[in-house]
């Protein structure tokens, strides 16, 4: 969990890890060693090292780290880094995050992009002060206050096409507290005229895209948000170039090992391309570059799939009468090619299968957000979806239906649509039609978890049962840094449990840092001779601060444990590391914290991770609650003492043995709390 630290030198009053608010510029090229500005929110002093996800990028602290002349550390909210990018990194955006004393930071983004950066100059917020710029480019800016404006000036010899690609929006979903995000518009305008030649506003999300054929002369391109707000952190890179720029491509699914010729949807239009899925690549989607010409395409989704694809026929298919014939199980290609475009498939299946199909398409950008429906022969429908949910937490407006019972032998049409009518050549599919299988998703409450020599610090997971799974879930870790050792702890069966993993530092442990893996395997019996082996890669989640006070979750690639220095709570120790309850029992645990010198906040004491009215991590058995009438949980000023009663229901199951821990939690802002935690806390509930 997010654990917070005050080094010797400020040790007075609690301090937070960095949040990263921007980067200036947002964007390194290909090729080439750029310094970058990095701001924050806290201090990010004696920051020494850069973790970058991806290959073919790597980063540095440029910023000394050096006392102020009073000999104390100085609040550092900006520093210099610098990004190497090799010649052969693949363009697009990566997460990046800086380590420290204080743990690891929230992540920031990097777009790395082939053609060179062009940075925004301090004035340009005018026609007649418009910076010129050189094509191609990836011009970085910022939309820095109310009613900025940025213009860029450019020539055009020949007729020429040229997209430009903006990324505003979609460097902000990160930000750990950004109560409003930059809603970008591009406008391109006649130099000598001043009249709008082309404008793209909400293309990615709110992020535009624009492509327009340009005659010879000279132009201005207008940048700024659509409502003329404005803010220091609302970065932007634009890369402008006369590439084709390819969006998607259909077949969308392509069978590992298979060779297609793809059509992509690109500006300007750029045919055919072939492809081959590697065997070796996982199942899933993965960002590819298409050979094109004489090079090689941006970056563009593709599904790799273990199922043998079909794709949709070149004939109507609209209706259950004129649906497409497939075998079960499959996985389909299909695109929704105009408006009102309804696509039928159907497939034979017996009473009592179990079936399960799932739509990859809005999460990577294709224009539809299905609806899906399964009908019976006679067109009546049995059961529909709009949009799915993953880890609990978080919807797309793609679709799913998961564990689905075939009611009779017979003939099904799954009929799939887009919700509003819509479609085109950007409304490509991969629908997956396939036998519902057990199996579990699992995440993880945060990315980051830090830890000082001699304490502990724990990692929540979640798990979500699905298609008939309800077992007991053993977690892993893999990837801990020198000096650190882990206590697995399990979710149990049943529902309303989660699971935790408790990392401690030895005394000695030096300041490092790495990326870890969690796990979870488990097993799943099928009948009396058959037992499934299951084993799920936990989904790591970094936490942001809502409008309003609400606390939400983002996926992301990493999750990173650091070790740093002392901080705000030095030890937290229990009476006892084993409790044993009977049904309807009740037993208190003695709770003692170690303040650091001069540390005198409130402290509070938890079992469960919560925010406001939500539960965010509940690790105790079923059954077994915190008597908050009967504990002592506030430790105010200078209190180190506290107690936490447990009661187990008179109707709680058994259990044994399951690992728990005592928090003690310091508030940050209204949702961030520094957590700190106990060495395990195993908890039985008797039988009856």
């Amino acid at each position: 969990m997010i654990a917070i630290l005050l080094t010797a030198a400020s040790a007075k009053a609690q301090t937070s890890y960095p949040m990263l608010m921007s980067l200036k510029p947002v964007a390194a090229q290909i090729g080439a060693t750029t310094e970058h500005e990095l701001e924050s929110r806290y201090s990010m002093f004696g920051a020494y090292d850069v973790l970058v996800t991806g290959e073919g990028v790597t980063g540095t602290i440029a910023t000394p780290m050096e006392l102020d002349k009073d000999g104390k550390e100085p609040s550092l909210t900006k520093i210099k880094l610098s990004f190497t990018v090799t010649a052969d990194a693949q363009p697009g955006v990566r997460d990046f995050r800086i380590v420290g004393p204080t743990g690891a930071s929230t992540l920031g983004q990097l777009v790395v992009t082939p053609d060179p950066v062009v940075i925004e100059q301090a004035k340009n917020d005018t026609p007649d002060l418009a910076q010129a710029i050189e094509l191609p480019a990836t011009v970085c800016g910022v939309i820095e206050k109310g009613e900025d404006v940025d213009y860029y000036r450019f020539a055009v010899a020949e007729p020429t096409t040229l997209n430009f690609h903006c990324l505003g929006m979609r460097l902000e979903d990160r930000i750990h507290d950004l109560q409003q995000h930059v809603d970008p518009i591009l406008t391109v305008k006649n130099a000598a005229t001043g009249s709008t030649v082309a404008a793209a506003d909400n293309t990615y999300a709110a992020d535009p895209f624009l492509s327009h054929e340009f005659a010879p002369g000279e132009y201005l391109l207008e940048v700024r948000d659509v409502r003329y707000a404005g803010n220091r952190y609302w970065t932007y890179a634009i890369e402008i170039s006369s590439r084709p720029f390819v969006s998607h491509v259909h077949p969308f699914g392509i069978t590992k090992g298979a060779t297609m010729e793809l059509e992509t949807v690109a500006a300007p239009a750029a045919g055919l391309v072939s492809f081959t899925a590697s065997m070796d690549e996982p199942a899933g989607v993965h960002e590819v570059r298409l050979p094109m010409g004489d090079g090689v395409t941006n970056p563009v989704p593709v599904v790799v799939s273990e199922l043998p694809v079909v794709v949709e026929a070149a004939r109507d298919n609209g209706t259950p009468e004129t649906a497409q014939e497939v075998t079960f199980p499959t996985g389909i290609s299909g695109r929704i090619e105009s408006s009102a475009d309804i696509d039928c498939f159907a497939f034979e299946a017996k009473k009592g299968d179990r079936i399960s199909l799932e739509v990859v398409a809005r999460r990577h950008w294709s224009g539809l957000d299905s609806i899906v429906r399964i009908l019976n022969s006679d067109g009546k429908p049995l059961t529909e979806n709009d949009d799915l949910r993953l880890w609990g937490k978080r919807t797309y407006q793609d679709s799913m239906i998961e564990n689905w019972t075939v009611p009779a032998d017979g003939r099904y049409i799954v009929e799939l649509r887009d919700v509003h009518l819509r479609g085109g050549d950007e409304f490509v599919y991969y629908l997956k039609l396939q036998p519902a299988e057990p199996y579990f998703e699992l995440s993880l409450d945060s990315d980051k978890t830090w830890l000082t020599p001699g304490t502990s610090a724990v990692i929540f997971a979640r798990a979500v049962h699905k298609n008939g799974f309800a077992g007991e879930i053993q977690l892993h870790i893999d990837g801990l840094p020198e000096g650190v050792t882990a206590s697995c702890g399990r979710i149990l069966a049943g529902k309303g449990n989660d699971g935790c993993i408790i990392l401690t530092a030895a005394e000695d442990a030096e300041m490092t840092a790495s990326n870890i893996r969690v796990r979870g395997t488990a097993e799943h019996k099928v009948d009396d001779e058959t037992t499934l082996a299951l084993e799920t890669v936990a989904q790591p989640m970094q936490e942001t601060y809502m409008p309003g006070g609400g606390r939400n979750h983002w996926p992301v690639e990493m999750h990173t444990v650091a070790i740093g220095k002392p901080a705000d709570v030095l030890d937290v120790t229990l009476s006892t590391e084993e409790v044993t309850l009977k049904p309807g029992e009740s037993t208190t645990i003695d709770v003692e914290i170690t303040r650091a010198e001069g540390f005198d906040k409130n402290v509070t004491l938890d079992m469960l991770f919560q925010h406001l009215s939500s539960k965010y991590a509940i690790t105790l058995p079923e059954g077994v609650t915190i008597d908050s009438k009967n504990s002592k949980t506030l430790l105010t000023a200078k209190e180190s003492k506290g107690s936490i009663t447990l009661t187990a229901a008179a109707n709680a199951p058994a259990a044994d043995r399951q690992q728990c821990c005592v928090m003690a939690n310091v508030s940050i802002n209204f949702v961030m709390k520094a957590t700190y935690s106990s060495p395990p806390l195993f908890v039985t509930v008797q039988e009856k």
